[in-house]
């Protein structure tokens, strides 16, 4: 009996929950818009730039990752990089994306609010004609930043026009309790918009529980330490919350020593609703079809399991039901096709 051809993940129709826009600047991208914008740069060639890109921690990646966001500087910036993202992910099977982006990491520089909305709104609300995706804007705050920063901030973008449909937070996560955002996320929340959190990344499992009581998040970003509390574990399991799990990520930044180490596919086992994204995708080796593909050859997960994963993804998505009707419908057709994995 000879074994079917492994199916191609491309054609897998796949919705990303955790992708930071800023986390898609290839080093080409980089000098590109430093020649352009005349920012100087402290490496000398796109190689030197890519050689740095080994990290120890969160700490460690998010130094190089805010001080590459320099040469982002106009509205045209903007816009070309988030087209550049949804052209490489669309050829992945990206469908819809809901993008994160740090408002604060660019007015910090100087770079006014409404330039970053300007260019990230315009490529957004031109991302389903152009690419076929759908897409949205979720502004991360920086947790370890003022609150009155942030209220500050979520000010100016409730009276942007940008297609803004939650609120997020993130940034260095150890020693920056979700609690002390409850009353940025309760504004957020009485002005008509979703709430989402990092936690339990690098933070306790207890974040992730502050995450849910005190913020009200509707979806816990990463979340792999909720395995370390069993009660946590029944609570997400029971409550169906989604969790945006970036498995390359977590191996980059040292979480775990390996792939096969992850607890993606005992999160998927223990009934969790997992979905699979990709993060920061130029500094952590794979964009949303590579981090399917890793998952899927590590873990030996057959159709169904991928299929899943998908499925989960598409119901967590902030959209309406005519476009999650169409969503789930191109992968029922892709669940029903013929290929089936090796083995």
């Amino acid at each position: 009996m000879t074994a079917a051809a492994a199916p191609d993940l491309s054609l897998l129709p796949k919705a990303e929950l955790h992708l930071h826009i800023e986390g898609t600047l290839e080093p080409e991208l980089i000098f590109h818009l430093a020649e352009r914008n005349r920012v100087p740069m402290r490496y000398s060639d796109v190689d030197e730039l890519r050689s740095r890109y080994k990290f120890s921690s969160l700490s460690d990646f998010l130094a190089l990752y805010y001080d590459n966001m320099a040469v982002l500087v106009s509205e045209a910036d903007f816009y070309d990089l988030t087209r550049a993202y949804l052209a490489r992910a669309r050829s992945e099977g990206l469908r819809h994306v809901e993008i994160f982006f740090d408002p604060q990491a660019h007015t910090a520089r100087g770079v006014p609010l409404e330039v970053v909305l300007a260019g990230l709104g315009e490529a957004a609300r031109a991302s389903q004609r152009d690419f076929g995706v759908s897409s949205a804007l979720i502004p991360n705050f920086l947790r370890d930043r003022p609150l009155e920063e942030a209220m500050s901030m979520l000010s100016g973008l409730l009276g942007s026009d940008a297609p803004i449909v939650a609120v997020g937070l993130d940034s260095a996560e150890v020693g920056n309790p979700p609690a002390r955002f409850a009353a940025l996320f309760d504004l957020a929340r009485a002005s008509g918009l979703h709430g989402v959190a990092h936690a339990g990344e690098e933070g306790p499992a207890s974040y992730v529980w502050e995450a849910l009581d005190v913020l009200r998040v509707q979806r816990v970003d990463h979340g792999v330490r909720s395995m370390e509390d069993p009660a946590l574990v029944d609570r997400l399991r029971d409550e169906g919350t989604p969790l945006t799990v970036c498995p390359l990520s977590n191996v980059v930044l040292g979480g775990f020593a390996t792939l096969s180490g992850h607890p993606v596919a005992a999160m998927l086992s223990a009934g969790l609703h997992v979905t699979v994204n990709s993060d920061d995708p130029a500094y952590f080796g794979g964009y949303i079809g590579e981090n399917y593909a890793r998952v899927a050859a590590t873990f030996g997960l057959d159709r169904a399991a991928l299929a899943q994963l998908a499925r989960n993804a598409i119901m967590a998505a902030f959209v309406g039901p005519a476009r999650r009707a169409e969503l789930l419908d191109e992968l029922d057709r892709w669940e029903g096709s013929r290929a089936q994995l090796v083995g």
